[in-house]
């Protein structure tokens, strides 16, 4: 079966033992899905739907603080690392972008047991590539934006552009949507504050993979040196920016490969 022979999708709603609302879609091996900044985990992973038809059964959730699990405070990689481990049951594969990747990171250095393999889509491990300018200005510029004090939407434009991508890729209607949650993220555990424990995750056996969206040299730099440094590999999969899994079939066939073989 190829990946354009798209099977309708098993979809079921459930809540974890912390009380965390998740969708599950399809039936078999598990794969636990964690989004990143300014969106909700539906949205932000429909594109790998498709890989339901190759025996994965992919978890999909809102973090603490956005959508369905909306809370008053903003958003901690902390917690979600708790909500990873908890999702993560006698095992399963974990796919983590940007933000949500730092969480991805914490629960699978706790529980390598469980962690069937590791994918992280640009996840920010700021004590990377540190000898690399374009990455050090894009840490840089994040962190100033995080602090800065104007409009919502200039903030989400800034925010986008910190992170390389240009907002007028983007829809109207996302930026709309974006603006109810930039207090979520502002409010939140700033992301250069992760103490990850990077030796742990080189030590661990499950395999790793790290994507980079080859549109930000520092971004590309950085996610190089991680994979090098937890014994992993590291693709470029072009097209979507930031957003990497928003290219679909590239990154489906890649995360495939990973599951299936290990490589």
């Amino acid at each position: 079966m190829t990946l354009h022979q798209h099977r309708p999708l098993t979809l079921t709603y459930a809540t974890s033992s912390t009380g965390l609302n998740l969708e599950r879609w399809g039936e078999g091996t598990p794969v636990v899905l964690v989004h990143g900044s300014l969106a909700f985990g539906a949205e932000e992973w429909t594109a790998q739907q498709p890989l339901t038809d190759w025996g994965f059964q992919l978890t999909v959730y809102d973090r603490r603080g956005y959508g369905h699990n909306a809370g008053p405070a903003g958003e901690d990689f902390l917690a979600d690392a708790d909500d990873i481990v908890d999702l993560l049951g006698d095992g399963a594969h974990i796919v983590g972008h940007s933000y949500g990747g730092l969480g991805a990171m914490l629960a699978a250095a706790r529980c390598p047991e469980a962690t069937l393999s590791l994918t992280l889509l640009e996840a920010p491990a700021v004590g990377f590539a540190l000898d690399n300018n374009e990455w050090c200005q894009l840490i840089d510029d994040v962190t100033a934006v995080w602090s800065t004090d104007i409009d919502d939407r200039d903030w989400v434009v800034a925010f986008l552009t910190a992170v390389g991508s240009d907002p007028a890729d983007f829809p109207a209607e996302f930026l709309d949507a974006a603006l109810d949650l930039v207090p979520v993220f502002r409010r939140g555990r700033p992301f250069h504050e992760a103490v990850v424990p990077y030796a742990q995750l080189a030590a661990a056996d499950f395999p790793k993979l790290v994507v980079s969206g080859g549109h930000h040299g520092g971004f590309d730099t950085m996610c190089a040196d991680l994979a090098r440094f937890i014994g992993g590999s590291h693709a470029v999969i072009e097209g979507a920016g930031h957003e990497i899994q928003f290219v679909g079939e590239p990154l489906n066939d890649r995360l495939i490969e990973l599951w299936t073989t290990g490589r």
